[in-house]
């Protein structure tokens, strides 16, 4: 029978340290002869990234130990950190330690083998660093990003695609590099190389576009020893944006292109650029390029391509592109990883579901059979705590849609006493140009297992739901997303689903900004949690933030030469007498992409006024918390921060404020 009780004061089985070790995902999965290599996180062993190898029986290993951790900083928000090819004593891998950046190759079936570096170190800026590796042993190669520091500022860097000998001539001379192109654009994705040896084809944008803005992909012929010849674009521009393009093995080009709205298939004619829609539907077979080697898509020998693929939500399916036509694969999982690996008829990628974690799923395209086989989700607490997400659209300022999950306050044997609605908390994802997915996340469940409701806001500006949805935060930043939440918050306050004097926004990186405007432009909320945010628009155009995004702000607010006042105005560090509501701000103090000098700006301005806040700082930590102990004190100080304002009973460390 249930008991009731005050909503935020049920007893949980979630706590914040389970949370913390469930934190993360693999990624990056692919086949290496006929063993699966994926990274998982390692957040009990100071956040790094390790490499898992599983081989054909079933057995699994951490294949680097401590302290090596695969991860790339090219455009600070990395990507594809490494790749392996399979030789005559067993794999090669290749991978970026995070620590000095260096590549690596590490032959780990070799008696005694070690990681050998492949690149030097540089003291200039932020060094040398690369992504996106491909190895072509035949040639002694692997080809990859390079991103190199030319100087001190965040700005004084070059990206090219660049061979990496290994044979290791190139860990102490920068100039054993084979530079693949001149650094005729600003980013540029790792080169793909015809099935026939003759060709590349990578993908290049400039500032000030962002790359679901407008990119190009680029083709060149390939040379024995020299760069790149006869670079021209094929498709693409300012308001094209191509996301993925890969070879298929009969030597046609496929590229994953928003052309029609959507990111849709194409197949691409190397000579002419001519580009005919495989699968035409209002769908997106693409996403935001935020990483460098992401993949949604991938050929099969056979002509079909496996696709990730859908509407807000996504599914994997495999296309016929002769037909147009698509056959989606059966379970659970409703939310895809852009990291597919194909090998013969089988199909890996990474995904998650309602019910379930990101788990490794295999699927068979002969018998159709889809299955876990790796990284399974196990249930570390009775599922009767877990919430059910609810895909929902609402109705925003003018008519618009607004798409966002809701998860209801769940426990098994509590309910919130007769007349009381539970608080509620509006979920803001990063980016913006970003999507929060339906699947179970145990942060939101040691919420909701609480009482504490959960909305994730997937605001205009979202991926998921075409280019004009995404388009909308054009200029408007600061505005429809702000809009957009407070609309849902009050909405589930009208429907009788939340309790309207006890709404809190919450969000981290550019969900941090939309949390901090909204308590500085609405009174909607009774508290925020402001997590490693964008606080001040005039200092982050200005060389307060990395390179990637240094003319961001061009697209969401509007060049600052133009109207300045749009970045005073929307800031909420120069609106610091407008904020009224307590608020938790969380900051990494090795972020350089939301620094904390933005965050100590607005302390400055709003201390003295009497407001209720705690300030907490995390020595080692970047944008992105991915320690243990930092993530529990996270959670721990936000659900501190809710009962206080809430007025219930939590069993954490009570917040000390500052006024």
């Amino acid at each position: 029978m249930s008991t009731p009780e005050p909503y935020g004061a049920w007893p949980s089985p979630i706590d914040a340290r389970l949370t913390a070790a469930h934190d993360g995902r693999p990624e990056f999965v692919t086949h290496v002869g006929d063993d699966l290599w994926w990274t998982a996180p390692r957040p009990g062993e100071g956040g790094r990234r390790t490499l898992v190898r599983r081989r054909p029986d079933g057995a699994e290993e951490s294949a680097l130990p401590a302290p090596w951790n695969v991860r790339t900083r090219v455009v600070e928000y990395g990507g594809l950190a490494w790749a392996g090819a399979p030789g005559p004593d067993g794999p090669l891998i290749v991978f970026a330690h995070f620590d000095d950046q260096r590549l690596y190759a590490y032959e780990p079936d070799r008696p005694g083998a070690e990681p050998r570096p492949l690149t030097p170190v540089s003291a200039v800026g932020g060094g040398l660093r690369w992504a996106d590796p491909v190895v072509h042993a035949a040639q002694g190669e692997v080809w990859c990003v390079l991103e190199e520091f030319t100087g001190e500022g965040p700005g004084d860097v070059r990206r090219v695609p660049a061979a990496v000998p290994l044979d290791g001539s190139a860990a102490e001379n920068r100039q054993a590099v084979r530079e693949l192109d001149t650094g005729r654009h600003r980013f540029v994705t790792g080169p793909k190389l015809s099935p026939d040896g003759q060709r590349a084809v990578w993908i290049a944008w400039d500032h000030p576009r962002m790359p679901w803005d407008g990119t190009e992909l680029k083709m060149a012929e390939v040379t024995a020893r020299g760069p790149f010849t006869g670079v021209r674009t094929l498709i693409g521009g300012p308001e094209e944006s191509v996301a993925q393009a890969e070879w298929a093995s009969d030597g046609s080009l496929i590229a994953a292109t928003d052309r029609s709205g959507w990111w849709n298939l194409h197949r691409v004619d190397p000579a002419t650029g001519e580009a005919k829609p495989l699968c035409p539907r209002e769908e997106e077979f693409g996403g935001p390029l935020w990483r460098v080697g992401q993949r949604w898509f991938a050929p099969m020998e056979n002509g079909l391509v496996a696709v990730v693929h859908g509407r807000g939500s996504n599914r994997l399916g495999i296309l016929d592109p002769d037909a147009g036509e698509i056959c989606d694969a059966a379970g659970p999982w409703n939310d895809w990883a852009p990291s597919l690996d194909v090998r013969g008829s089988r199909v890996t990628g990474i995904a998650a579901g309602p019910c379930s974690g990101y788990e490794i799923v295999e699927l068979d395209t002969v018998t159709g059979r889809a299955r876990a086989v790796a990284e399974r989700h196990t249930d570390v607490v009775d599922p009767a705590y877990l919430p059910h997400p609810e895909e929902r659209v609402f109705t925003g300022p003018g008519g618009r849609e607004i798409h966002a999950t809701v998860y209801q306050p769940r426990h098994p044997d509590r309910h919130g006493p007769e007349g009381e609605l539970p608080p509620y908390v509006v979920s803001v994802h990063g980016g913006p140009t970003g999507r929060s997915a339906a699947v179970l996340d145990l942060g939101v469940a040691y919420l909701t297992s609480r009482g504490i409701g959960v909305v994730e806001v997937n605001h205009g500006g979202s991926t998921g739901y075409g280019r004009a949805y995404r388009n909308r935060l054009r200029e408007q930043w600061g505005v429809v997303d702000v809009e957009d939440c407070a609309a849902v918050a009050e909405a589930l306050a009208a429907e009788g689903s939340a309790d309207p004097q006890r709404l809190a926004v919450r969000g981290g990186s550019a969900g941090g900004w939309t949390a901090a405007a909204s308590i500085a432009q609405t009174d909607v909320y009774a508290c925020a949690t402001v997590i490693y945010p964008v606080l001040d628009l005039a200092g982050w155009a200005t060389g307060e933030t990395h390179d990637l995004e240094s003319h961001y702000l061009e697209s969401l607010i509007g060049p600052l030469a133009e109207v300045p006042e749009r970045y005073t105005e929307r800031s909420p560090a120069e609106h610091a007498d407008r904020i009224t509501a307590p608020f938790l701000l969380l900051q990494g103090l090795d972020d350089v992409i939301c620094p904390p000098a933005q965050s100590r700006r607005l302390l400055e301005r709003i201390a003295g006024r009497g407001v209720p806040h705690a300030y907490l700082t995390f020595e080692g930590e970047g944008h992105g918390f991915r320690r243990a102990d930092t993530m529990v004190r996270a959670a721990e100080a936000e659900l501190a921060l809710y009962a206080e304002v809430f007025g219930f009973t939590a069993d954490v460390p009570e917040l000390e404020f500052q006024h």
